[in-house]
């Protein structure tokens, strides 16, 4: 069932869903199959692979924003002390 629940969440790209199977992943025994711990740890890996590369487009966003802001304000200051006919 969690496996199921995480292929979905990776499909998803539904990173809250992820961050709740993550806090509670179930502890495989020796026991279990090992062909589901297999599976688990192979959606594990994918689940980090999925977290890191949505990370890393953020920081991308993230650095796109500033420097639009940046050139937005200095369009703004250019624009203020062209007009400014006062002094």
């Amino acid at each position: 069932m969690w496996t199921t629940k995480l292929k979905i969440a990776i499909i998803e790209k539904n990173t809250d869903a992820l961050s709740k199977l993550l806090e509670d992943v179930p502890k495989f025994n020796p026991a279990d199959d090992a062909k589901e711990i297999e599976e688990a740890m192979y959606l594990l890996r994918e689940a980090s692979i999925l977290l890191h590369t949505l990370q890393d487009e953020t920081v991308v966003s993230m650095r796109q924003i500033k420097n639009n802001l940046s050139f937005l304000k200095s369009m703004q200051a250019n624009t203020a002390g062209k007009l400014d006919i006062t002094s």
